[in-house]
Order: C-alpha cells, then sequence, then structure tokens
C-alpha cells in the first residue's frame, strides 16, 4: 500500500504581486511503515517598506527630542526653583510647619494657624491695599476681623481686649462697655480727653506741675459720690468759675468750710451804721433764702438794721 503527503507552502514572491505559490511535495512510502502526515505550515513574511518606514522612525526620532527638551525643562525648573530635599528656595518644610526666609509675595488668600517672625527680627506685613485678617468659625462665617487700611484700622468682634506680657488686661471695649485695666489712663494731648457722656472713675489727677481742669462749655459739671468727693491740690490753688450758680449740697450731712482764712470779697455790703465808730469790722448776715451779705459791726448786731438787703435780693 503507497500513501501519499503533501506539504503546502504560501508565501510573498513580491511586494507588487503578493501572489501565492503553493508546492507539493509527494512522499512514496513502502508497505508496512506507518508514517504520520505533517501539519501544512504557513510562512508569512511582513514588513514595513517604502515611506511607512521613513515615517515611524521620524515620529521616534521627534518622540525622543520632545523627551529630551522635557528633561532639560525640568532640570532648569529644579535648578530655578532651588528645590532641596527640605524644601524649595526660601521655603523649608519642618517639624514645625513652613518656614520662609526672606520677603514672600502672596497672591491669593494665606490659611494659616499661626504665623510668627524669627526670634531675632520683627514680623512685617506690606500691602499697597490693605492688610485684612479674618476668623472663622466651624461653618467658614467670619468671626473676627482685623483690617490695616491707609486712612483707618477697623476691627470687628464681639470683643477687643489688649493684655500684658503677664497675661493682665489692658485695655478691653465691648458693645455696652470699655475698660482700662492699666494702673493710670494718660491723656496727653493739648485738648485733654472729650467725654460725651457721664465717665466713672475713682481718681482724677493731672501730671507733675501741671494744672487739672474740668470743664462743661455748655452743660452743667456734675460730680457725685456715694462717700462723699474730696478735692484736694497740694501745692496749688482750686478754682471754680461758673457763669450762674454754684450749689454745693448735702443732703443729709453738714457742709463744712475749714480753712485759716476764708475770703468772701463781693458780699454786698448794707446801710452803714450810725455810730460813728469806723472800724472797719464787719458781721456776716444771712437772709432766709440763703443770701449772705456783710454789715458794720457794732456792739449789737446790726442784721436786722439792713435785713433790707434780703428784700431787694428777692
Amino acid at each position: 500500500m503507497r500513501g501519499k503527503s503533501v506539504n503546502v507552502s504560501l508565501a510573498d514572491s513580491s511586494i507588487e504581486g503578493n501572489k501565492q505559490m503553493v508546492r507539493e511535495q509527494y512522499t512514496t512510502v513502502t508497505e508496512g511503515t506507518n508514517i504520520e502526515r505533517p501539519d501544512p505550515l504557513y510562512f508569512y513574511k511582513i514588513g514595513i517598506y517604502g515611506w511607512r518606514k521613513r515615517c515611524l522612525y521620524l515620529l521616534v526620532l521627534l518622540l525622543l527630542i520632545i523627551l529630551l527638551i522635557n528633561f532639560a525643562l525640568t532640570i532648569w525648573i529644579l535648578k530655578v526653583m532651588w528645590f532641596s530635599p527640605t524644601g524649595m528656595g526660601y521655603l523649608q518644610v519642618t517639624s514645625e510647619g513652613l518656614r520662609l526666609e526672606g520677603d514672600s509675595e502672596f497672591l491669593f488668600p494665606l490659611y494659616a494657624k499661626e504665623i510668627h517672625s524669627r526670634r531675632d527680627s520683627p514680623l512685617l506685613l506690606n500691602s499697597t491695599q490693605n492688610i485684612t485678617v479674618n476668623a472663622r468659625n466651624s461653618e467658614g462665617n467670619v468671626t473676627g476681623r482685623l483690617q490695616v487700611g491707609p486712612k483707618m484700622v477697623e476691627v470687628n468682634g464681639q470683643q477687643f481686649q489688649l493684655n500684658s506680657e503677664e497675661g493682665n488686661m489692658l485695655f478691653s471695649a465691648e458693645e455696652n462697655e470699655v475698660a482700662v485695666g492699666a494702673d493710670k489712663l494718660r491723656v496727653t494731648g493739648p485738648g485733654g480727653g472729650l467725654f460725651e457722656h457721664s465717665v466713672e472713675t475713682p481718681f482724677v489727677n493731672a501730671e507733675d506741675f501741671q494744672q487739672l481742669s474740668l470743664e462743661s462749655p455748655t452743660r452743667t459739671l456734675s460730680m457725685d459720690a456715694p462717700r462723699g468727693v474730696r478735692i484736694k491740690a497740694q501745692t496749688g490753688n482750686i478754682t471754680v468759675l461758673s457763669e450762674t450758680d454754684i450749689n454745693l449740697q448735702s443732703s443729709e450731712g453738714k457742709l463744712i468750710l475749714d480753712a485759716k482764712t476764708l475770703r468772701l470779697p463781693l458780699l454786698p455790703l448794707g446801710t452803714k451804721g450810725h455810730s460813728g465808730r469806723s472800724q472797719e469790722l464787719y458781721e456776716i448776715c444771712v437772709c432766709p433764702d440763703g443770701k449772705l451779705y456783710i454789715s458794720e459791726a457794732d456792739s449789737a448786731s446790726t442784721c436786722h438794721e439792713n435785713s433790707r438787703v434780703c428784700q431787694q435780693s428777692t
């Protein structure tokens, strides 16, 4: 018995025709032999030729150039921005946060928990318009604001307070109260202090060798205290001036004028008596309405003789 095996090979003979050629091989086997028929083999010859090959090389070259340019730009940016393992230029990342050396400019809002300068230099904030510092709550609403402008410093908040280095309150301002916690409040302006409403204080004094003046140009001046008002001038005089009346009133106590010399130079003088004596001695008389006048002294009181002074005052 004879068998026949066929091998078929397919190949491209050329690029123009791409024709297929088949080759058959005949194998004669003798009787009694068992030879397996081989599987057919197909051979494909694939390649890029001509302008396609040139375009591929050109594309690879272009990508290589772009890669080199990007690598060079990356190296240049790292060098210009001073990138280092600890930060970027004057900006350093430390365990306590960010540290900036020299002048820094921020074009957008800066959010920070704490800002402080070095121990050997002050903290300076500059702006061509204004500087605004906002404090926000957990919901993002502004609860406090400090705005420093070219003409005004404005603070918005429920309370404004200044403390000393020891933590003592020096000045506090709220909607209903302003408190000064320092030992002394000093007003150095030539015009003094101007208060539109009442002032409550335990002590008012002037600087050394300076005069203390309390004035109310268009209204009355009133000093009230539950345990009394004390006015004392250690080295000078006390002058009380008024356009109309000066009232010294004690609702429950006495009015005491305690001095070595008490002068009332402008009291009206009653009619001279007929004693004929000129001793230039006078006595002080009091009208029922409290008016004072003087009358020439005599061996007996002469106030009744000059009582018409009281009638003229009414």
